[in-house]
């Protein structure tokens, strides 16, 4: 199994085509086709099948396409950590980061990062499990902080606790609901939720049957965070999400949390990367200005 040959079964996965994959790749035709059946004599199974509708992928070619991705990003990032080690540009973190950190402990991160190594180049992700996930299982990023349920996760990923987030229902402070105290007096009204796998909403969803409590019923689905501040912010609509991003001077004008009770145990936060592949230095820098942060701002009790 060689490099270029796991290049070209990628480049076939994002190009679509073989004819594609030859003309980014600068080859030609024959020696993409001789690179992937070299592969698949490798394996000793088929990896592609082609038909009248193009290329597709076997369970085994995806299974692979999995772990060439990874294997790629890891030759990737072991370079550019030679060459920065050598003196020399390279150094680029791809993170996924939750909302509600960007509104509370990004700045003293980025700046300290900035100050330690101002020449990497950084990339930030929306940290939605739904993208984070297959991001970290494929190497295509370094690490995420975000909400999770570890016992929740697959096994390739890793997961470190750092801080417990409250979730609140909220609403724009002009709802006629925005007194309601009982979940049985908002069961008619349409809610704003991300039901994401993994999410708070999803959470809460599970948590309100689980407890035999009315569970939203007109739910307008959004995955943007930001998006369902905005829709509830300007529609009467109900939202749920972190108490820290609703209370925020800046990021909750014009919302208020709802006073409905009981509610859900908060959520863990926390670095999830992928098992057993190190960070580089640059990421791992960034990784921990992250950690110090958030367990910085956790109540004293909660410290170990």
């Amino acid at each position: 199994m060689k490099d270029h040959q796991l290049k070209a079964l990628v480049q076939v996965a994002d190009s679509g085509s073989i004819r594609a994959a030859a003309r980014a790749m600068n080859l030609s035709q024959s020696a993409l086709t001789k690179a992937l059946r070299e592969l698949e004599e490798d394996v000793g199974a088929e990896l592609l099948q082609r038909s009248y509708k193009g290329i597709g992928f076997t369970p085994e070619g995806n299974a692979l396409l999995i772990r060439a991705r990874l294997v790629l990003a890891t030759i990737e990032k072991a370079r550019a950590e030679i060459r920065q080690m050598r003196g020399g540009a390279g150094a680029h973190v791809k993170a996924a980061i939750t909302p509600l950190v960007t509104a509370t402990v990004m700045p003293r991160v980025l700046a300290a990062f900035r100050k330690a190594q101002p020449e990497a180049e950084l990339t930030f992700h929306e940290g939605l499990l739904v993208t984070a996930l297959p991001g970290l299982i494929e190497g295509t990023l370094d690490f995420a902080v975000a909400l999770a349920s570890p016992q929740d996760l697959p096994y390739e990923i890793e997961f470190e606790p750092l801080a417990d987030i409250e979730a609140i229902p909220f609403a724009n402070v002009g709802h006629p609901l925005s007194g309601a105290r009982d979940w049985a007096a908002v069961t008619e009204a349409e809610w704003v939720l991300n039901l994401s796998a993994g999410s708070q909403s999803m959470n809460l969803v599970g948590w309100l049957e689980e407890h035999e409590l009315p569970a939203p019923s007109r739910i307008l689905h959004c995955s943007s965070p930001f998006l369902i501040l905005e829709l509830a912010r300007r529609n009467d609509l109900i939202g749920y999400g972190p108490k820290v991003l609703i209370t925020d001077p800046q990021v909750g004008v014009g919302l208020r949390p709802l006073p409905l009770q009981p509610l859900p145990p908060a959520m863990p936060l926390g670095l999830l990367t992928q098992r057993g592949v190190p960070l580089g230095s640059a990421a791992k820098k960034l990784a921990n200005l992250f950690r110090r942060e958030l367990e910085a701002r956790r109540p004293a009790a909660a410290q170990p």
